[in-house]
């Protein structure tokens, strides 16, 4: 496993502008500029302010987030600057507003009565990044997500939902791999009722994309070591409820998420309200 490593990539960037021995260079955000926010390592260009902040898109265009205009806190180019809005600049020329998820969002729609189909999700985390990436989605098309606190327990729980045409169930499994436990729990409980989609990863945190929390890769763990444990260890947080909490709160948007997640809740999204 890597070693300890630190608190560096979530408490802010090794260049803190507070500890500058000189002001950053003022810079205009002129639209179209392209700068990265240090603290997160967003890199997009500017379109537009909002109150206090500017804003920025990504360069392919799937992304837009406002960030404070703070000093020091850019990169233009190499060099850390302070960006400053231009004089008389207008608000945003940004395209609709998306949800986290980057569907169009729906201004002033009230959440839709829950329907009889119902998402399960393996743990509390698995619900907790669901319901900050798609929560809006779900409460508009009336979705309830539930948690099973378990993959053991799924066959149990069909059993006593027994799914139909007009309550279907759709299933989010860690490690959905061939010859996995996950995998064999799937296979008992199929039906034209029920759909069950997963990724690769052996714990939900790892569909967090590395590059959002500033690594390369994940951290490797020695096969028959607790996953979570080795995290702690290469995280150096001793408590698995605080670290999640540090890395959940870098996810902001489903492009913060590795595809195989993505997909994998959309297409559950898709079958629970297919036909409504």
């Amino acid at each position: 496993m890597a070693g300890g490593m630190g608190p560096g990539i979530l408490s802010g960037p090794v260049d803190d502008p507070r500890s500058s021995r000189s002001p950053a260079p003022e810079v205009e955000a002129s639209v179209g500029l392209l700068v990265t926010h240090m603290e997160t390592r967003f890199t997009g260009v500017v379109t537009g302010f909002g109150q206090g902040g500017v804003i920025l898109r990504s360069r392919d265009g799937s992304v837009q987030r406002m960030f404070a205009l703070r000093p020091g806190s850019f990169l233009v180019g190499a060099g850390t600057v302070t960006l400053v809005r231009p004089e008389g600049a207008a608000g945003s020329v940004a395209p609709p507003a998306r949800t986290a998820s980057g569907s169009l969002a729906v201004a002033r729609t009230r959440a839709r009565v829950a329907r009889a189909g119902r998402i399960l999700v393996e743990g509390i985390h698995d619900a907790e990044l669901v319901e900050k990436v798609w929560g809006d989605d779900l409460r508009l098309e009336g979705v309830v997500v539930e948690r099973l606190d378990g993959v053991d327990v799924l066959p149990d729980f069909v059993r006593a939902f027994r799914p139909g045409a007009d309550a279907r169930l759709g299933v989010l499994v860690d490690h959905l791999v061939p010859g996995s436990k996950e995998s064999r729990m799937a296979a008992s409980v199929s039906g034209p009722h029920i759909a069950i989609r997963g990724t690769p990863y052996v714990d939900v945190w790892q569909a967090i994309r590395p590059t959002t929390l500033g690594l390369d890769c994940w951290p490797v763990v020695p096969p028959g070591r607790s996953w979570k444990e080795g995290m702690c260890e290469a995280f150096g947080e001793p408590s698995p409820g605080r670290l999640w909490k540090k890395l959940v709160a870098q996810v902001h948007t489903y492009a913060d998420l590795e595809p195989a997640l993505v997909g994998a809740v959309e297409a559950l999204i898709d079958f629970v309200t297919a036909g409504a």
